[in-house]
């Protein structure tokens, strides 16, 4: 494929393209906001695993694990490589750049293309791990996807984002063509018991439980292992869609899954924990109804003050490592939201909510913000990047030596 260029077309919120170089320097750029430090005692680096380490907090932990504490292992991710028609996804692109990064840090990281559902890809994962670590010390486990095929009956799940028991009547933002926001309101059918099951499949603690049984398996888990699989809850605006339907559901299942597994792993010294994120703009949150309008309402109020994915992947390694003392709730979560769920902030932003319509939705929340960021996801509008020049989207896979 010869160099062209490349400019941000789509739906809504999905774009058909994405940009390499703009992908690039995303991750360069996340990169050089981290600071590096030394992890107590500190002999042979850690290995993790990074189940999702292409996008969203996937990505900001094997980044944010890499860049500060040097962390190697292996990265895993599901990625569309470039055709004739199309560039590749962004997370294809960001993975090269990620690969770049631990080169450069001196990091053996490798990463794999392929369902992590499916055993195969287990069985290939582990091999590259037992040939290359040896064991692992962490495990990350952040997927969020459409679709799952069961590896035991051969069915295919299909997750739903969905209110449970009655129909929701919420607010959203959407955009023109031109990039000017426009806010309506929206009906959400309630899920069916079968999607809400179905959903439960996708999205909740099986396929986690499934990772840390293959490693166990194959007696790859090391003395002190620790295990995290990244959750949310979010704000009483949009918990009728998100927290009280159907892929809360899903995260109450993967907080059950915690219990079990650290219940097995404490033999090990181990221990497996769930870990509730802060609100932030992903190609996963984007498909929520209602969380576009939250997310640029909160940005508005905090500004600068919202904490990124990077920034609490950061916080997230260092209370893994030991450099800050683990920040866990009554029900022994990891909490990273406390600065989205403050009292004050969650009443500014519900004050907003109320009074957004048509006419005071541009005073009222950072669209451009939001709009912006969205855009980043496929690697436009990033600083620094000059759009008019083409670009050559056929960039190869890194290797795995």
């Amino acid at each position: 494929m010869t160099a062209r260029l490349i400019q941000p077309s789509g739906r809504g919120f999905l774009l058909f393209d994405s940009h390499p170089a703009g992908c690039a320097r995303i991750v360069a750029d996340m990169a050089a906001q981290v600071q590096r430090k030394t992890r107590p005692g500190e002999g042979d680096r850690p290995v993790a695993l990074v189940i999702g380490s292409s996008a969203g907090y996937g990505l900001a932990a094997a980044v944010a694990g890499i860049a500060r504490y040097g962390v190697q292992g292996v990265g895993l991710c599901f990625e569309r490589p470039p055709t004739a028609r199309r560039t590749a996804t962004a997370g294809w692109y960001r993975t090269i750049a990620t690969a770049t990064l631990a080169q450069e840090a001196g990091s053996d990281f490798a990463f794999i293309n392929g369902d992590a559902f499916a055993d195969a890809t287990k069985d290939d994962v582990l091999d590259l791990v037992a040939k290359r670590f040896g064991g692992i010390d962490y495990l990350i486990y952040s997927v969020a996807a459409p679709r799952r095929t069961d590896p035991v009956t051969g069915a295919l799940h299909q997750s739903v984002i969905q209110p449970i028991g009655a129909e929701h009547l919420t607010k959203t933002l959407e955009f023109d063509s031109d990039g000017a926001p426009h806010l309506k309101e929206i009906r959400v059918q309630p899920a069916t018991d079968e999607e809400t099951a179905d959903t439960v499949k996708v999205m909740g603690g099986e396929d986690w439980a499934r990772w840390v049984d293959a490693l166990e398996a194959r007696d790859l888990i090391r003395p002190g292992f620790s295990t995290v699989a990244l959750s949310y809850i979010g704000s009483h605006l949009t918990s009728a869609i998100y927290r009280a339907g159907t892929i809360g559901a899903a995260k109450l299942h993967l907080e059950g899954t915690a219990s079990v597994l650290g219940d097995r792993l404490s033999a090990y010294g181990g221990r497996a924990l769930t870990s509730v994120n802060g609100a932030a703009v992903t190609q996963a949150s984007t498909a929520i109804p209602g969380i576009a309008l939250y997310v640029s309402l909160l940005r508005d109020v905090l500004g600068e003050g919202m904490a990124s994915p990077l920034a609490q992947s950061i916080d997230l390694w260092d209370q893994l490592i030991g450099t800050s003392p683990l920040d866990i709730d009554e029900r022994g979560r990891i909490r990273l939201d406390r600065w989205e769920l403050d009292e004050e902030v969650q009443a500014a932003v519900t004050e907003r909510w109320k009074a957004a319509t048509p006419d005071t939705i541009g005073d009222l929340a950072d669209t451009g913000w939001f709009r912006s960021e969205v855009r980043r996801l496929y690697g436009f509008e990033v600083p620094g990047v000059d759009y008019s020049r083409p670009c050559d989207p056929d960039l190869p896979w890194p290797a795995v030596d």
